[in-house]
């Protein structure tokens, strides 16, 4: 099953890497206010994608993002863009799931993601 922020997954390897395809549709109520003469796709968003990837590789009870660093956003994502998201996992252990990222448009790297991890989804959070 493709997740709901997906067009078209290509390939997974549970534990190891997936590969999606996202559309930029001009629809996006977000193009009416960000940015109204150059629409952009926010990088939050682009990010909630990458995320949608991972999901697709972390192992059971390990989906919920806890840290992300390295994000580099490269190019514009503008409406009519096909993104390509790739996703390989760096490290795995029982409680976390790390994996880096790549969006391209037309072959070029829109972003780059040095480390997304995932953690268990029950996790209570106390100081």
């Amino acid at each position: 099953m493709t997740p709901p922020l997906l067009d078209r997954v290509e390939t997974t390897e549970p534990g190891r890497r997936a590969v999606a395809l996202v559309n930029v549709p001009m629809t996006l109520p977000v193009f009416d206010t960000h940015f109204p003469r150059f629409p952009v796709l926010p990088g939050v968003l682009l990010l909630d994608r990458v995320y949608a990837v991972a999901t697709l590789i972390a192992p059971p009870g390990l989906v919920r993002p806890v840290l992300l660093r390295g994000a580099r956003f490269r190019r514009y994502i503008e409406p009519g863009d096909q993104i390509r998201i790739t996703v390989a996992a760096t490290e795995a252990a029982a409680d976390r799931f790390d994996c880096q990222a790549v969006a391209e448009v037309d072959g070029r790297r829109a972003a780059t993601v040095a480390l997304l991890r995932l953690g268990p989804s029950t996790e209570d959070f106390h100081d």
